[in-house]
Formats: structure tokens, C-alpha cells, sequence
């Protein structure tokens, strides 16, 4: 492996940004990501009364919340989904959140009761998607648990500014925290304005409305993760376009990319990696759940035995990432074992084989970074799910 690579636009910005452009009145997006949730996301702005255009290489977005549509389809984004529940519930009148198989496995038990203390109301079904909800949201005091993911916080923390009232959120058991504090910047590059009490207490006035204007979306730490492993593997690799001080969780990247051993170089623009005598390490995933698979997949080349912890929110991803990391892995003949929590990777060589993504796009991405420098051919099936983040 040895180039440069231009990193796609980040999706965990494009559909916070693109979530925003619906609630303010013009919005220019430079560098869209075009990958299957980030159009699943703009549907959704379109079906809620917003409308988008091609406007060169960016999109132009014209804003209001004026429900066209009573079902909203989120495809496999488990990010819009749970930030829509919330931005949604703006809207007074019943809507039904729902996407693809994969997406309706998804958990979403936290959201019935912080809706109902801020004034909407929201239905799960039995914990999952379809989730019914009706508005509007009016503001109040409502505590949001944040363990089963932080995505469903962020959608509040865009919404209540233009909800009619004030309202004050406490968040507990915050995961992917990370996450949270990309989308209060972002908020605050959009004219809201959040007060904090503390972490994990928020104060929101109502009555306020997103000023974007032009934004351009940053290079995607996730996709480009596996990238950067890809070079540590395999050779050198130069990837381009990521934002060195980014607030994405899965820049840690670089951090657990050093610890093993690679040779890292960080740029104004992103970074270089390059193989090294790479050694086993450790890495607490419950902020960056999205590196596991890759990781896992650097760890198949590092010498002695890596641990990695904090998966249990893995389980409910595009399919049981922890499960099915240590499934393929296996059949390529690396000694891995997995408890749920823990996945625990006995570096050495890859024998070659075959791999199946599983509809996962970080499985099949994962499976590439492993195969590269594995004695044989390495056969992956269903590397056409890569498109929902890296088309």
C-alpha cells in the first residue's frame, strides 16, 4: 500500500448539519457527503417541508418545518432516526419514524419519557423503531439517559432552541460523549446558544432558530480510520482532508495507532501512517464504538494478544459488530475471543480465506485492512454495503 487518499465528508456532520439546515431559512452545504445516510437524511429534511438542490458541488437547502409526508424512512441511519425523534416532535402533528430491517433492531426505550416531560409525546415499538411521535415540543425539564447512545441528546439539543419554551436537560450515563460536544460546536457555530450547568446539565432558551449560511463539512475520521490502519499494515499511506483538532471520537485513531507501533505523522491536513514493528494494545471503545472493527483488524497484525473493551452497544449496530468481528476474523485463522464486553485478538498472520460483510460497511472496510497483508487471497462478499458511509 503506498499513496495518498482524499478522505470523504464526515457523515456524523453532514446529518447534523443537514438536520439544522431544516430549521433555519437558507443553508449552502460545500462538500456534501453523498453516501447512502446522508441521502437517507436529506429525504427526510425533504418529507419534513425543506428543500434541496444541487447548487454546483454543494447543496442548497431551503428550510420549514411543514410536514409533507406522515412516515418518514431514516434507511439504515441510526443517526437520523434518533435525532429526528426529536427535531420531529417540533412538528404538531403525528409522524412515524422508521427505516430498513437493520435499523428497526436498533433500541430506542430511552426517548417515551423525556418527550412526554417536554411536551410532545412519543411510541416506541417494544423499545425499537417505528417510533410514533407527536408535537409539538414545548420545553420544560426532562432528564435524557444517554447510555444506550448519545444520538437521541444531540436531536434534543437541536430541537429545544426552537422549541416555544425554555428548557433545562440533565443527561446521565453519557456514551460517545465525544459526539455530543461535536454537535454543541456546531450548534454554537449556528448562532444557539446552550448554557451548561456543570457536564452534563443544559440550559435552552426557546425561541431561537439556526443561522448557517455556507458551511463546508470536514473530512470523516470513521471511513478514514480504516484507511490509516491500511498503512500500518501494509505500507504507507498519506490521507487527506481531516481537521487535526476535530471533535469526531474516532481521531483517537492516531493515539491507538502509536501505541502499536505504527509510524505516525500528523498534518495540517491529516496524517501518515506507516508499518512499524507493530505490538499489541489495549483501547476503551465506549467513546469511539465505529473503530472497533478496524482496530480488531489491526490487531490481527500486531505481536502478542489485544484487548479491547467497552463493546456492549455493539450488539445493536448494522449487525452484532463484536459477534461477527470475531466470527470472520476467526475464519481467517486469527485466534480472537469475545465475551459481549471484551474482544481479546492473538496477532500473527493471516492465512487468507473468505469473509462476508454481513450488510455491515465497517465489517467489510475491517476485512480489507486484515486482508492486505495476509499470505493469501483473502475473498470478501458484500463489499457494496461500504457505500453507506464511503460510497
Amino acid at each position: 500500500i503506498e499513496g495518498t487518499v482524499l478522505a470523504p465528508p464526515s457523515k456524523s456532520v453532514m446529518v447534523r448539519v443537514t438536520a439544522a439546515a431544516l430549521l433555519a431559512d437558507r443553508t449552502r452545504i460545500l462538500n456534501p457527503s453523498h453516501c447512502d445516510d446522508a441521502r437517507s437524511c436529506l429525504r427526510v429534511i425533504e418529507d419534513l417541508g425543506a428543500r434541496v438542490c444541487a447548487d454546483g458541488d454543494a447543496l442548497a437547502i431551503e428550510g420549514g418545518l411543514q410536514p409533507r409526508a406522515s412516515v418518514l424512512d431514516c434507511g439504515e441511519s441510526g443517526l437520523t432516526l434518533r435525532m429526528f425523534i426529536a427535531v420531529a416532535a417540533l412538528a404538531g402533528e403525528e409522524l412515524t419514524l422508521t427505516g430498513r430491517a437493520p435499523l428497526r433492531r436498533r433500541p430506542t426505550t430511552a426517548v417515551e419519557t423525556p418527550l412526554r416531560a417536554l411536551g410532545a409525546a412519543g411510541e416506541t415499538t417494544g423499545g425499537f423503531p417505528p417510533v410514533r411521535v407527536h408535537g409539538p415540543l414545548r420545553g420544560g425539564e426532562a432528564v435524557v439517559d444517554g447510555g444506550e447512545s448519545s444520538q437521541f441528546l444531540s436531536g434534543l439539543l437541536l430541537a429545544l432552541p426552537c422549541a416555544e419554551g425554555d428548557s433545562l436537560l440533565e443527561a446521565r450515563d453519557i456514551t460517545s460523549r465525544p459526539y455530543v460536544e461535536l454537535t454543541l460546536e456546531l450548534l454554537r457555530r449556528f448562532g444557539l446558544r446552550i448554557d451548561r450547568d456543570g457536564p452534563d446539565r443544559f440550559r435552552i432558551p426557546g425561541g431561537q432558530r439556526p443561522r448557517i449560511g455556507d458551511f463546508r463539512v470536514e473530512g470523516d475520521w470513521s471511513a478514514a480510520a480504516s484507511l490509516l490502519v491500511l498503512g500500518a499494515v501494509g505500507g504507507s499511506l498519506r490521507v487527506r482532508g481531516l481537521d487535526p483538532d476535530s471533535l469526531q471520537a474516532d481521531r483517537a485513531v492516531l493515539e491507538v495507532l502509536e501505541s502499536a507501533g505504527a509510524r505516525v505523522e500528523r498534518l495540517e491536513d491529516g496524517a501518515r501512517v506507516e508499518q512499524g514493528p507493530l505490538r499489541a494494545f489495549e483501547f476503551d471503545a465506549r467513546d469511539a464504538p465505529d473503530l472497533v472493527p478496524c482496530l480488531a483488524a489491526l490487531a490481527c497484525h500486531c505481536r502478542g494478544t489485544s484487548v479491547l473493551t467497552g463493546l456492549t452497544r455493539l450488539k445493536y449496530k448494522e449487525c452484532d459488530r463484536t459477534a461477527i468481528v470475531t466470527r470472520e476474523l476467526s475464519g481467517l485463522g486469527v485466534r480472537v475471543e469475545s465475551d459481549g464486553e471484551t474482544l481479546r485478538v492473538r496477532g500473527g498472520t493471516i492465512a487468507g480465506g473468505s469473509g462476508c460483510s454481513h450488510g455491515d460497511h465497517r465489517i467489510a472496510m475491517a476485512l480489507a485492512a486484515a486482508a492486505v497483508a495476509a499470505r493469501e487471497t483473502v475473498f470478501i462478499d458484500g463489499v457494496e454495503h461500504v457505500a453507506k458511509s464511503y460510497p
